[in-house]
């Protein structure tokens, strides 16, 4: 058994055997996360580097202390000239991917961050930041209690839009972003080539068994179908799952299909409810009842997943709706 990864990440998320590690890249790819909930990765391309992601709030400051030593080992190995953080990728602007930002930007005042227009858009709204820090204080409560430090909220910003298609060389190696939208109307995936990696955003799933992807599509279940589409037709040679890391290669092509298998089997669920003339309110807690377990609370407070929930339930509806 690791030693860095508690007994219930195992019971979630440790579905292919021991010889198989989901940490393990293709590329001088670092881990770089700290704390719980939330990802960030460190991408060192042969003249720049790039983090994805910023990890929670509540863990800022240790994930940019993991960034520091990073890149310091990194130089002292050869393989950089400075220990400077060049680029920040955003996948969206949930409090769970960006409220590491404004410690990693205090640390890497130079640092450019990216995202979509709409993430930009999202972050300069004083009821999102309002939200994005109730989340973070949540989970800062859940897995650090009796911790009552301030969180940082500036800045939360994306200095440069990425548009659909758009690329940032890293030197050798050229990121390209995808719109995926679905989870969020700013979500991107982005490419890395090379080696041919997909960052893959929420809105096309969490995978939490072998047979099992969890369907987050807080905004539209057809968006999200869609963008599994536009993932698949780039025919990655490894894709690295948003809060999972990587997958078994010769699972690629089966991850989409069963990622779409699970929102048509959820729109059937809610269509069957709705047709029992339950309402809004009994859907949710049945649904509530039918896909929380203790054991997703390592990874998400059990509130962010109520509030995930009745957006998910609402954009299922609606799937149903337009179905008809």
């Amino acid at each position: 058994m690791k030693t860095t990864e508690s007994n219930i990440d195992i019971a979630l998320y440790e579905r292919f055997g021991e010889g198989f590690d989901r940490f393990r890249f293709p590329a001088d790819i670092i881990r770089v996360t700290s704390g719980r909930g939330g990802e960030s990765l460190l991408i060192v391309g042969s003249e720049k580097t790039a983090l994805y992601d910023c990890g929670m709030a509540y863990c800022g400051e240790h994930t940019a202390d993991n960034i520091t030593k990073a890149l310091q080992q990194l130089k002292e190995q050869g393989k950089i000239e400075q220990t400077k953080l060049d680029y920040i990728l955003l996948s969206h602007s949930h409090y769970d991917h960006i409220g590491g930002l404004p410690y990693i930007l205090e640390r890497f005042p130079e640092a450019v961050v990216f995202g979509s227009k709409k993430c930009q858009t999202v972050l300069s709204r004083e009821n999102a930041r309002k939200l994005i820090r109730e989340l973070g204080e949540e989970a800062r409560a859940l897995y650090t209690p009796g911790n009552n430090t301030p969180l940082k909220m500036d800045p939360l910003k994306v200095d440069v839009v990425m548009e659909d298609g758009d690329t940032l060389s890293l030197g050798k190696e050229t990121i390209t972003a995808y719109e995926t939208k679905g989870h969020t109307d700013c979500s991107l995936s982005y490419y890395l080539d090379p080696p041919g990696l997909l960052f893959t955003s929420e809105s096309t799933g969490i995978l939490e068994g072998d047979d099992y992807v969890h369907t987050p599509c807080l905004k539209s279940f057809p968006d999200s179908v869609a963008s599994s589409y536009k993932c698949e037709s780039l025919h990655p040679v490894y894709i690295c799952l948003s809060h999972f890391g990587m997958i078994p290669q010769d699972m690629n092509k089966e991850y989409f299909v069963l990622f779409r298998k699970e929102c048509q089997s959820k729109i059937d669920y809610v269509d069957e409810m709705m047709r029992r003339g339950l309402s809004n309110d009994e859907m949710l807690a049945n649904y509530l009842v039918r896909y929380w377990t203790p054991l997703k609370e390592s990874e998400q407070p059990y509130e962010a997943f109520k509030i995930n929930s009745g957006h998910i339930l609402k954009a299922l509806i609606r799937a149903v709706q337009e179905g008809k």
